[in-house]
């Protein structure tokens, strides 16, 4: 019987094998840590090096909404959303961002994960920085964004309206369907714009923005993910060897594939759509060939 693992091993294990989601889920528990630990280190050293290590923090992890302090740290659009300072706030965005994350996994590859956790709180930030640029009573506050929230937005709305009718239970006493829930965070966020109660509610409108975009031109954004795939550690490289006199033909990594397959059962239901309103003499000769592929190739 083998042994079981022990806790070190566990989470390298899960960092292997448990997706893309539980790589997020390290990554902003790690930054969660360091940034607890220095601030008990400044505490412990007293109020005037508390105030320097605060200072200091913000300006690696917070975005400012003030456009002049941004252009300052820029850096802050990125590192905020995966930055957290209270424990409350870190455990309930990450929460909410394994359930929303695995539902997601389900239905998408992990590097489309990553990039709409990444460019989806990118997203929310600007338009969080946009609301304090536009809106006079806004303009006058200094505020700092930190935490997960609009990429989870980002990655919830996608999944809401790309599968509104998904029936999911909530917390095991009801169902209903995910476009439902979707909609509540939506109306709470929108009816709380403006309030002074902590909550960047901006950005995760950008986050429901940027999720509905991705959407409605889904094939455009998977296109966009995988050509950034070429640029990071998520494509994988084929080595191969090619010997004299021999034909190789070209291969392809399982995104591509993925990809391709993806598209061609879009294109193939389009054409069914349109056989069952008009007849299939309304086909173009193209869409007939393609059909008729599609069938050959199962």
């Amino acid at each position: 019987m083998p042994s079981e693992r022990t806790f070190l091993e566990q989470l390298i294990y899960q960092w292997k094998h448990g997706g893309m989601i539980m790589k997020l889920l390290f990554i902003n528990s790690i930054i969660f840590i360091v940034i607890q630990l220095i601030s008990v280190f400044g505490r412990l050293m007293g109020i005037d090096a508390q105030n320097s290590v605060n200072d200091l923090l913000i300006s690696i992890f917070g975005m400012e909404t003030s456009f002049n302090s941004f252009l300052q740290h820029p850096w802050g659009i990125f590192t905020s959303i995966f930055a957290h300072f209270t424990l409350f706030h870190f455990i309930s965005n990450m929460l909410f961002l394994y359930f929303a994350g695995k539902l997601f996994e389900s239905i998408f590859e992990g590097k489309y994960v990553f990039f709409t956790y990444l460019f989806g709180g990118i997203f929310g930030g600007l338009v969080e920085l946009i609301a304090h640029a536009g809106f006079p009573s806004l303009k006058n506050e200094a505020v700092i964004i930190v935490g997960s929230s609009g990429s989870i937005m980002a990655l919830f709305a996608t999944l809401a309206f790309y599968r509104p009718n998904l029936t999911i239970s909530v917390f095991g006493i009801f169902n209903t369907r995910l476009i439902f829930i979707a909609a509540a965070f939506i109306l709470s966020d929108l009816i709380s714009l403006g309030l002074n109660d902590g909550t960047a509610h901006f950005a995760h409108i950008g986050g429901v923005i940027f999720g509905a975009l991705s959407v409605v031109s889904m094939a455009s954004f998977f296109k966009f993910y995988d050509r950034l795939t070429t640029f990071t550690i998520f494509q994988k490289k084929t080595h191969l060897k090619v010997k004299k006199g021999t034909r190789t033909s070209a291969f392809k990594t399982d995104e591509e594939y993925n990809l391709e397959k993806k598209l061609r059962q879009e294109k193939t239901d389009a054409i069914l759509d349109k056989i069952a309103k008009s007849g299939y003499e309304s086909l173009s000769k193209t869409e007939k060939e393609f059909l008729f592929n599609q069938s050959k190739n199962g």
